[in-house]
């Protein structure tokens, strides 16, 4: 895999209420990712970025919702999230020491 590919996988951080939990609780990420992206990638883009040790990754497709606008229904796109658990002793701070 070469550097580039890396920098894409990861599109952000998800924050929200479950995902802080997980993080707090048992030092799990959650990360919106690429479509194609595989967990041996998603690992090393999140070592890379962040010079912390993965050790593991789970990934999860996430189903667009459908919604409504007016009369018309459309329907937002579908998505991958990726949760991953770091070897004790690292953490990754988002909130740049606020």
């Amino acid at each position: 895999m070469n550097q580039e590919r890396l920098m894409k996988v990861l599109l952000g951080p998800v924050i929200s209420e479950k995902s802080t939990l997980a993080a707090d609780s048992s030092g799990q990420f959650v990360f919106k990712v690429a479509a194609d992206a595989t967990k041996q990638e998603i690992g090393r883009a999140v070592e890379l970025l962040f010079d912390v040790k993965v050790d593991n990754v789970r990934v999860l497709n996430v189903k667009g919702k459908q919604k409504r606008f007016g009369a018309r229904s459309g329907r937002r796109p579908d998505w991958r999230k990726a949760y991953v658990g770091l070897k004790p002793g690292y953490d990754i701070d988002f909130g740049g020491g606020v």
